[in-house]
């Protein structure tokens, strides 16, 4: 078939022969599915798809993206390296995240008959130039997709106005993060000790943050003289030393669970020793503040893990790695956003009304069940795209 004028001069500006000997690994036996994100931020997302076709399916799969995400470089788009790759790693199913159309690419799994699917669709864009440089080359290049799911309606007209077919509003992915576990023997016993006390998290909370959640804390007792801190450093190494300060220099009443101290009255904070039981103590705090976003280096811990057992979330202004899921809690009102450690003391003495608590953990654990189910969603597609292989 003769190509458009648009894929012939795509094709020439973009033509150099293939790498030699390109260092890749070998390639998995069995069925493979590549998965690509354009940014880092896409990758979250495809490692959930990874890791339950791995462990549903039995399926490999193999990661792209950009350098900074810690993934294989994917080829450029251009005709011998696509076929250089392809020859190599032969995926069954290709699967794309956001919007980045790589033309080259596409038109190479559409000869190899390689479905090609899009998750999380941003509206779509040329992965170099702009269309009207190359005639009718995005309009080809997405009409060869087998399946595409779009953030919202509004990419979903965008997708179909390119070219493309099937195409479904479907949301976001998130994790699919299943409330961490519990000793539910220990859980009844720390409530029974906590009594009806109102109870906070801090978690994974650096050296650098001790002393504005000490501060945080000091202020919101003056409203709530019964409040007891969970107070889980990043490294718990650093129990001892924290608990020998917190004693010895401020005079707080400290239990400490590597002793199996006792929690009564007068304990103030309360200190685990692991970093393994993060489902014990969202289930026994109403309330979570994630460590590393105010003075650290972001959020230490997903924010799924608090939004799947209940418990509402307060962070900082430095979210790292988890900045565009707590930008849709906030969004939402499933989070509260603070940027010091008097805001972290306001935000506590709001959130220790019991209903104004619950209501933001509601929030906060649709946003996530809601991400879950576009996830499932995905995954049955794809399982049909690969039975279709």
């Amino acid at each position: 078939m003769a190509l458009s004028i648009g894929r012939r001069l795509y094709n020439l500006t973009s033509r150099r022969e293939a790498p030699e000997g390109p260092s890749w690994p070998p390639r998995p036996k069995g069925r493979l599915i590549w998965l690509h994100a354009p940014r880092a931020e896409a990758v979250q997302g495809l490692v959930q798809l990874a890791n339950k076709l791995a462990e549903e399916d039995g399926l490999a799969t193999l990661m792209t993206g950009p350098a900074e995400s810690g993934t294989l470089a994917p080829p450029t788009d251009q005709p011998a390296e696509v076929k250089a790759f392809l020859n190599h790693w032969q995926p069954d199913v290709l699967v794309l995240a956001e919007g980045e159309i790589r033309p080259a690419l596409l038109f190479e799994a559409e000869a190899r008959a390689i479905p090609v699917m899009v998750v999380d669709g941003r509206e779509p864009y040329l992965s170099r130039g702009r269309d009207g440089w190359f005639p009718g080359l995005l309009r080809g290049a997405v009409q060869s997709l087998r399946q595409v799911f779009a953030l919202d309606d509004t990419a979903a007209r965008a997708w179909r106005k390119a070219g493309a077919a099937q195409v479904e509003t479907a949301g976001r992915m998130e994790e699919l993060s299943a409330a961490l576990p519990c000793h539910e023997g220990e859980r009844s016993a720390l409530a029974e000790a906590m009594k009806t006390r109102p109870v906070w998290l801090a978690a994974a909370v650096p050296q650098a943050e001790e002393g504005a959640v000490i501060a945080a804390h000091r202020a919101a007792l003056r409203l709530s003289h019964r409040l007891l801190l969970i107070f889980v450093p990043d490294n718990c190494t650093r129990v001892d030393a924290l608990a020998k300060e917190l004693e010895a220099q401020e005079g707080w009443i400290v239990a400490r669970r590597d002793r199996e101290d006792e929690i009564d009255a007068e304990t103030s904070i309360y200190l685990p020793d692991s970093d393994q039981e993060f489902g014990l103590w969202y289930r026994l705090a109403p309330v979570t503040y994630l460590g590393g976003s105010l003075a650290g280096t972001g959020v230490q811990r997903s924010p799924l893990e608090p939004a799947a057992l209940g418990s509402a979330i307060i962070h900082g202004p430095r979210p790292g790695a988890h900045g565009a899921m707590i930008g849709r809690l906030g969004a939402a009102s499933g989070a509260r956003a603070v940027g010091s450690a008097a805001d972290l003391a306001e935000a506590l003495a709001d959130l220790l009304a019991p209903d104004r608590a619950a209501l933001m953990a509601q929030a906060a654990w649709t946003v996530a069940s809601d991400g879950a189910e576009v996830t499932e969603r995905v995954l049955r597609r794809l399982r049909q795209l690969i039975g279709d292989g």
